[in-house]
């Protein structure tokens, strides 16, 4: 996936949204690698006070700088079989139990009249 660092001007909506952005990225990619909730807290405020440490941060070289060593950070650190929960798509429960076809009434009336005309 292309960076877009570089295409957001510091200091707009565009880049908190971008930064916003980010920083979740950051959090998710960190949780899909603990499974213990209190442990991935730990990482999550680690991941915070990285944040925080730039925040003041004015100058727009030092930002878009910093913006993409943050992008290839979690590029790095992705997990290579993210945490899909169980009943979402591709979830160990995706499907399991899918309702039977649902007929049309056409379909329907065929089926009964072949079963009342010795279909049986």
């Amino acid at each position: 996936m292309p960076s877009t660092a570089g295409a957001v001007s510091p200091f707009s909506q565009a880049h908190k949204r971008y930064v916003q952005h980010l920083y979740r990225r950051a959090l998710k990619g960190a949780q899909d690698w603990y499974v213990r909730r209190d442990l991935w807290r730990d990482r999550a405020i680690e991941i915070r006070v990285l944040f925080e440490r730039n925040r003041n941060v004015r100058d727009p070289r030092a930002v878009a700088a910093l913006l993409n060593e943050a992008e290839k950070e979690v590029q790095r650190l992705s997990h290579p079989d993210p945490y899909r929960p169980s009943l979402f798509p591709e979830g160990t429960k995706w499907e399991r139990n899918v309702p039977p076809k649902m007929f049309t009434p056409e379909e329907k009336a065929a089926a009964l009249d072949a079963f009342h005309n010795g279909g049986h």
